[in-house]
């Protein structure tokens, strides 16, 4: 009861978040822009919010743009779009209590619960009608609305501050009478918004070209610029030069520079210019010179998993340098033997080691990837690894071949066993192994493989009627025209050989109109396979819990399917050889013949009592979620009362059409037997709880009350408290008999989950813990 309730809290927390975030159009001194709220520019191009970026738990502040012209919902934080401005990028926020706001002295900043703020304006103006607004064209921007009277004037903007991406109306370049530059700089890493090591901006030199500098060194250059080359336009007076981006599409055009130094359209993700990396360099790339200790000798780096010794590193304390950054250092230090990022979740920080420092190989959580130097002309101690090589071969030899006896022994002691259900329905006089294709006793046909080839053409897809638990159904034809179901073992079933010998030997002996015959079984090499009679008509799932079918199942019809199940569950519990429980009864077990009449299938999973058994514990669980009975779920007793609560589950799924596990509340969400109940405590039971395909003149009330009334005392909560089969089909079927008042059924007020196959559960009943091993969706 304690899960369900923080289940519920953390539910209504998750509500009152998603409904709180109220979208902003302004920022003033009196609206700031809180952590899960959003600013939008008036046409919604745009939008700026707290964000955390991959797998961060850091939250910065950024601006993004509608991911394509063909999307026009908002940008959904998360999704492959990058933010096209981020206002902290180098001071990242650690928790959700930020705001962006206009303090008293009219600054733009940012307050948060770590004390110092982030001045994004830093100087303070007297205006006090001043506002912050996202504009159609991503730029985000500080105005003094009545700045002398009329109009306004723009403070501050972000267009001034561009992070790594280059939005048409933005300039990269110098103001000569500032000196502020204007430039872009690349993330540490994909998931990394911290400056990194690649800028792209206007030559500082003078020219009027473009230049991409790598840790200060120029990496690419442009070379003179027509206008209008890239969308470039190139300005230069007396106050600034620059160069100023326009687009044709001026809403989708963008570039940016990535974390390894190309510039690619930050629309189509596509590489531009500035490829100095990838297949063959572009024109502009500038060959970096590296140190003679490196040229004279061809080397390479490879990744080894190692411990470290010794205190023989360097440290590079700025966490913006990427690998590919540390590479480069190491290559241009003669002393560097290995390199590593220091933070391993995003590649950022640099860490090198010299010739002194010394390694231990290792293959354990506690060692680092490290990536070492390694050159060409040392000689390789091959014998030293021929040395290791050798034991661990000799090793995987022997576990190899331990593994293949133990597969043989396996398999030889499931073939007897299988052989000796076989001579076991053969009779005494049978030859043990030559039975294929001969009638034993119970009317049960041994098939060959090659028979069975014959009637599926080779298991066709086109025959395949569906898929359970046990693997995949096909429709055939024998040679005498007979049609049959043939289910086959598939090698991924969370079934087996013991289903399938409980199947063989329980429906053998079986034998009931309401119960779904078996022809006879194949069994060769890893081949398991059941024959039965075909059912045209599927199974009941088919019709109930689809709308389009569900109208064929007129009142007669699911009357005749309701008493017919509960007469064949009747004789498996009382008139059969033997007493069985069957531990799976539900609609997708239930066949349909050419005239709808009910067939139980799947004796897989079934339970053989003594004649005067009437419970059991177990270990195994097995059945499917929604129809098993608490007691059984919970504790494993196993009773008659098991299938009787599986039946009271299917009768209140027939008279509604939905299953027990659909949600039936909005406040409260319940499944179908806590629906059910409630509605017949308040009397309206037929009006909201009967299937509306029902809801007709011509359905008998009184009969649809007795079932309901019926389903309702079979999933009572004690298992004392339902009545047996032997009383269910007399309520059933004689409407003089006086049926007692159901007592609270046993329902959970629960999240519905998808109808799930239990396979295998253990059950320590001395400590009240359950364990799923293995879970099986169907």
């Amino acid at each position: 009861m304690a899960t369900y309730k923080i289940l519920i809290v953390i539910f209504i927390l998750v509500l009152f978040s998603h409904f709180s975030r109220a979208d902003l159009a302004e920022i003033s001194k009196e609206q700031n822009l809180t952590d899960y709220q959003q600013l939008f520019s008036e046409s919604r191009l745009f939008k700026m919010e707290f964000f955390s970026p991959g797998k961060s738990r850091n939250r910065y502040l950024g601006i993004f743009a509608r991911p394509s012209p063909d999307m026009y919902s908002d940008v959904i934080e998360g999704g492959d779009e990058k933010a096209v401005w981020i206002a902290n990028r180098d001071d990242p926020l650690t928790d959700t209590s930020a705001s962006l706001m206009i303090d008293r002295d009219g600054r733009l900043m940012i307050s948060h619960s770590e004390g110092t703020v982030i001045l994004l304006s830093a100087t303070p103006t007297a205006a006090t009608n001043l506002t912050a607004i996202l504009l159609d064209n991503g730029n985000f921007v500080l105005r003094d609305l009545y700045f002398n009277g009329s109009g306004h004037r723009t403070l501050w903007q972000s267009f001034d501050y561009p992070t790594d991406t280059l939005l048409p109306g933005m300039k990269l370049g110098i103001n000569l009478r500032t000196g502020h530059n204007w430039s872009l700089t690349s993330w540490a890493t994909e998931q990394a918004p911290a400056s990194g090591s690649f800028t792209f901006g206007l030559d500082p030199n003078g020219t009027n070209q473009l230049i991409i500098l790598w840790m200060g060194k120029v990496y690419w250059k442009s070379g003179p610029l027509p206008n209008g080359h890239f969308g470039f336009k190139y300005v230069s007076n007396a106050d600034e030069k620059y160069f100023m981006y326009t687009a044709h599409n001026s809403v989708y055009g963008r570039y940016t520079v990535s974390p390894s130094g190309s510039i690619q359209d930050g629309f189509e993700r596509n590489k531009v210019f500035g490829n100095c990396i990838d297949g063959i360099p572009d024109a502009g790339c500038v060959k970096q010179v590296l140190p003679q200790c490196r040229t004279a000798k061809k080397y390479w780096f490879e990744l080894r998993q190692v411990y470290m010794f010794g205190d023989s590193f360097k440290i590079e304390e700025n966490y913006t340098l990427s690998l590919s950054d540390c590479k480069a250092k190491c290559e241009n230090d003669c002393s560097c033997v290995a390199y590593a990022s220091v933070d391993s979740n995003d590649g950022t920080g640099c860490q090198i080691w010299g010739n002194s420092s010394s390694f231990v190989t290792a293959s354990n959580s506690l060692a680092r990837g490290v990536f070492f130097l390694t050159r060409k002309d040392e000689k390789r101690k091959w014998w030293i690894w021929l040395t290791i090589a050798v034991p661990i071969l000799v090793l995987v030899f022997a576990f190899s071949l331990c593994y293949l006896i133990q597969r043989k022994l396996i398999a030889r002691g499931k073939a007897r066993e299988v052989e000796k259900v076989l001579y076991e329905l053969a009779g005494p006089n049978a030859i043990p192994g030559q039975y294929n294709d001969k009638k034993l006793r119970h009317d049960i046909q041994i098939f060959s493989l090659e028979t069975i080839h014959v009637a599926t053409n080779n298991f066709w897809s086109a025959n395949k009627l569906g898929e359970g638990g046990y693997g995949p159904v096909y429709k055939g034809m024998l040679v005498d025209g007979q049609e049959v179901a043939i289910k086959r073992l598939s090698t991924s079933s969370g079934q087996g050989l013991v289903e399938f010998q409980n199947e063989i030997k329980l429906i053998a002996k079986l034998q009931h109109t309401n119960l779904v015959r078996l022809l006879g079984c194949c069994v060769e090499g890893e081949e398991k396979i059941l024959v039965y009679e075909y059912m045209m008509n599927k199974s009941l799932d088919f019709f109930l819990f689809d709308a389009s079918r569900r109208d064929t199942l007129k009142w007669n019809i699911r009357l005749n399917i309701i008493e017919g199940v509960a007469q064949g569950i009747l004789y498996l519990h009382k008139y059969s050889r033997l007493r069985v429980i069957h531990r799976d009864l539900k609609a997708s077990n239930i066949l349909l013949d050419d005239n709808m009449n009910p067939k139980i299938s799947d004796f897989g999973l079934a339970r053989i009592f003594g004649k005067q058994e009437f419970e059991a514990n177990t270990e195994r669980i097995v059945g499917t979620y929604g129809y098993m009975s608490p007691e059984y779920a919970m504790n494993g007793i196993v009773s008659m009362k098991a299938d009787v609560f599986s039946f009271g589950v299917l009768v209140l799924e027939i008279l509604n059409g939905k299953r027990n596990n659909s949600c039936y509340h909005l406040e409260r969400p319940l499944n179908l037997i806590g629906y059910a109940w409630e509605l017949w405590k308040t009397g309206r039971v037929f009006e909201e709880l009967t299937d509306p395909m029902l809801s007709n003149e011509s359905t008998p009330i009184n009969e649809v009350m007795r079932c309901i009334h019926v389903g309702l005392l079979c999933v009572q909560a004690n298992p004392m408290d339902r009545p047996s089969m032997s009383n269910v089909v007399t309520m059933l079927t004689s409407e003089s008999s006086q049926l007692p008042i159901p007592k609270q059924p046993a329902f959970f007020i629960e999240t519905p989950r998808a109808e799930t196959e239990i396979r295998e559960q253990l059950v320590n009943c001395s400590t009240n813990e359950l364990t799923i091993s293995d879970m099986i969706a169907r």
